[in-house]
């Protein structure tokens, strides 16, 4: 049985947005059944009248009650149970009937709609450790991400401080060339110096950065992964794409190597909008709507001097 806050967004979906019962199932991801019960619609529903008993029939109360008490049990478990109360079905039939029954235990999150331009998310990936002459390094990586066209921008740092997201934030913007109207981050230790509800305090270098720039900072709401599902993916991709089959010896050569592997790989996949486009002619498209980039550069030296010194730490190497 679905739940309450499940039923009234199907009936919202069904009977003022004028969504089909196979969209919304799709989308809800439950079963067709379980929408047409939601909104009992009758002429959707008039053929159930017209066909014949099932031999699953007489234990739906039973079911019903089991996967109320128990909403996660398995398929294969209430088979067992049925066939030591006469039940002769199978569990392929079982499972069916078990699918349209269960309640719904997924969270429904809408799907983010982002204009051109509009925001771009960011976040911190971990890649292990490298051997930095005698020492052995963990070696981050800052990924910024456009969720309009997935264009994005990597670049690898020795630690995760304040400096290098700075540093690196204003390499994705003038590698872009101009700036989205604000920047969504999950909520890093660096930034976010403290944080009561929704009442959010920014370190000062970011709001000084991103003043310079014309953007705003903004954190993702507290256990909202969805929020930066969009560089997660990104995050994923570059793992699988990229890092499993790099080999490098410097921090500089690694990023040489994973710029050429945006440019040659990253931008020429197909865009989700529109397969006829890549994320690169994607992008392309997009780039007039971000805002133009200052006149000058930041004027932040010591965030400068202290970032060149990672990349002239020698004998990088790969574990």
């Amino acid at each position: 049985m679905l739940n309450e806050k499940i039923r009234t967004l199907v009936r919202h979906l069904f009977y003022a947005e004028h969504w089909k019962i196979g969209t919304i199932a799709q989308e809800l991801q439950i079963h067709a059944d379980a929408v047409r019960y939601a909104i009992k619609a009758d002429r959707f529903c008039a053929h159930a009248r017209t066909m014949r008993a099932t031999i699953n029939d007489p234990y739906l109360p039973f079911i019903r009650q089991i996967l109320d008490q128990h909403p996660r049990l398995r398929a294969t478990r209430i088979h067992d149970m049925l066939v030591e109360r006469g039940y002769s079905g199978s569990v392929t039939q079982l499972r069916r009937v078990v699918a349209s029954l269960r309640p719904s235990c997924r969270e429904p999150f809408p799907r983010l709609q982002t204009f051109p331009g509009e925001r771009c998310q960011v976040d911190w990936a971990h890649f292990g450790e490298v051997n930095v002459g005698r020492a052995r390094l963990l070696l981050s990586g800052f990924v910024a991400f456009l969720p309009y066209s997935r264009n994005m921008y990597v670049e690898f740092f020795f630690e995760q401080g304040l400096e290098n997201f700075l540093r690196a934030l204003a390499h994705a913007f003038e590698h872009w060339n101009g700036v989205p109207r604000s920047v969504v981050e999950d909520n890093l230790g660096s930034v976010v110096l403290e944080r009561r509800g929704t009442q959010i305090t920014f370190h000062p270098r970011l709001l000084e950065l991103c003043t310079h720039y014309h953007c705003i900072p903004r954190p993702c709401q507290v256990r909202a992964p969805q929020q930066k599902g969009c560089v997660d993916r990104a995050i994923r991709f570059l793992r699988e794409s990229y890092w499993a089959g790099s080999s490098f010896t410097t921090l500089e050569e690694c990023n040489r190597q994973v710029w050429q592997w945006c440019e040659q790989v990253a931008d020429r996949r197909p865009w989700p909008g529109d397969d006829r486009l890549t994320v690169g002619e994607a992008f392309a498209q997009e780039q007039p709507r971000l805002l133009p980039l200052p006149a000058h550069p930041p004027n932040n030296d010591e965030l400068m001097q202290s970032c060149e010194m990672t990349r002239q730490l020698p004998g990088l190497r790969r574990r």
